[in-house]
Parts: C-alpha cells; structure tokens; sequence
C-alpha cells in the first residue's frame, strides 16, 4: 500500500514536471521570437536546448512508468 502510494506520487509529480517543462519551454521559445541583441538570442538558443533536453528526459521517465498514451499504429 506505501509502494502504491509512492509510485501515485512520483507520477504526479512527473506529469507536473511535464507540464511546468512544456510552460518554461513556451516561454524561451517566445522569448527567443521577441529579442534582437545577439547576447539575449544565444541565452535563449542555450536555454531553448537546455529546456527541451529536460523535457526529453521527463518524457523517457514518463514512458517508463507507463504515463504516456500509447500511439495509435493502426490505419
């Protein structure tokens, strides 16, 4: 029962993460649109790369505990 109540919070908080990594990455993504100074356009590449390398690992945690929907193969 505590596994059980672990595991229902590690999902949770995974899906959190998804979703707080999915806002921070639409904005450095939005940011990057709006500047011009070519300082503030190679923060925002860094952080454009760095946001979506944690989105990818979150999504490889995710898939591990069987959070994602399965795909559709079917036509």
């Amino acid at each position: 029962a505590e596994t059980d109540i672990i595991g229902d919070c590690q999902k949770l908080t995974i899906r959190e993460e998804l979703a707080q990594t999915r806002y921070a990455l639409e904005i450095a993504y939005s940011n990057f649109d709006n500047v011009t100074e070519p300082d503030l356009i190679d923060s925002y590449i860094y952080e454009v790369y760095a946001v979506l390398k944690r989105y990818r690992y979150l999504l490889e945690q995710a898939a591990k505990m069987n959070l994602l929907p399965e795909e559709n193969t079917t036509i």
